[in-house]
């Protein structure tokens, strides 16, 4: 068995048995990888895959474990890279951040900035998407960290670490019926049409909640990823917007009125999130420090050594009480 056909056969279960795609992304020839795979199941002595003519069809039950098992050999041998690029060269490497467009373009900017500032010679690397996407980059180790409020804790693999938390706020234009108000009610936003984050982004989750619960439904219009997207269509008078505090720029949105929402919903935890054996590189520890100031290198640790019994979960419901709110 070769370390090589171990990566082919993760590759090609990664390009969704695409064996032309694999080749691609590893440099190599389609036959070279086909070759490779038949010689590691013929010494294993059962199929990875199942053919349909001269196509992967599936993986196989056998496949299935083994692309588990390969999965953290790959993990490992990752680290054994990291651990010697650590101290061959502590302030050179790479780290891929992968987050939501709210976190990317309103929580971020200043972590990065003090970041790249601090490790000039690592490269930097930020990938957006839906939640469920960024879990998943991180699972697979595609992604070092991925920071989201939605769909991390379905992924078992992952370290999951609170940073902080935050509520919402409701934006209107100036001239809006609204715009005056003192105190906001839920009732009184069910009777507008309503703009905000697409379900499984940014704590819509919690929105929906609130509503139901006094057995409001809520107009909802018109939906995005994007809170700039959102705001957009408010100026325009499709809708009221809902929105995260954090979303609000009192420069460039003078012309919304901003209406205090935090009364209205639960408050929302942004997670930072990544595999449970992932070597952190010095670096790397300080970019969670500096987004997260009260995750030092002490708790990092005691939350992998920890994880995933019930002394993490304890660990994580000390952090969550000591959370600041944005």
């Amino acid at each position: 068995m070769k370390l090589r056909q171990l990566v082919y056969i993760n590759e090609v279960a990664k390009r969704r048995l695409n064996i032309t795609a694999a080749a691609e992304a590893l440099h190599t020839s389609q036959p070279g990888v086909s070759k490779q795979i038949r010689l590691l199941e013929d010494e294993l002595g059962v199929l990875v895959f199942e053919r349909n003519g001269k196509h992967l069809d599936r993986v196989t039950p056998a496949g299935a474990r083994i692309l588990e098992t390969t999965r953290r050999i790959l993990s490992e041998v990752e680290n054994i890279t990291r651990t010697a690029s650590e101290f061959a060269d502590a302030d050179r490497g790479s780290l891929c951040v992968a987050t939501t467009h709210t976190q990317a373009r309103y929580a971020l900017p200043t972590v990065i900035g003090a970041f790249r500032r601090e490790y000039p010679r690592v490269s930097l690397h930020i990938n957006q998407g839906a939640p469920p996407q960024i879990a998943s980059w991180a699972a697979a180790g595609d992604a070092d960290f991925a920071i989201a409020t939605e769909a991390l804790e379905h992924y078992d693999e992952l370290v999951m670490l609170p940073c902080y938390h935050w509520n919402r706020c409701v934006l209107v234009p100036r001239d809006h019926p609204l715009a005056n108000t003192k105190q906001l009610s839920l009732e009184a936003l069910a009777d507008q049409p309503i703009v905000t984050y697409t379900f499984g982004f940014t704590g819509r989750s919690h929105l929906d909640a609130a509503f139901e619960a006094k057995g409001l439904t809520p107009d909802v219009v018109l939906t995005a990823v994007d809170a700039d997207v959102i705001k957009t269509y408010v100026r325009l008078g499709l809708g009221v917007g809902v929105v995260a505090n954090m979303a609000y720029d009192p420069d460039s949105d003078q012309d919304l009125v901003r209406l205090d929402a935090s009364h209205l919903f639960a408050a929302s935890t942004t997670h930072i999130g990544f595999r449970h054996n992932l070597f952190l590189r010095g670096y790397m520890r300080h970019f969670i420090q500096t987004f997260a100031p009260h995750l030092t290198s002490e708790r990092i640790d005691e939350a992998v050594a920890c994880y995933p019994d019930a002394r993490y979960e304890a660990l994580v419901k000390r952090l969550l009480d000591e959370l600041p709110e944005l």
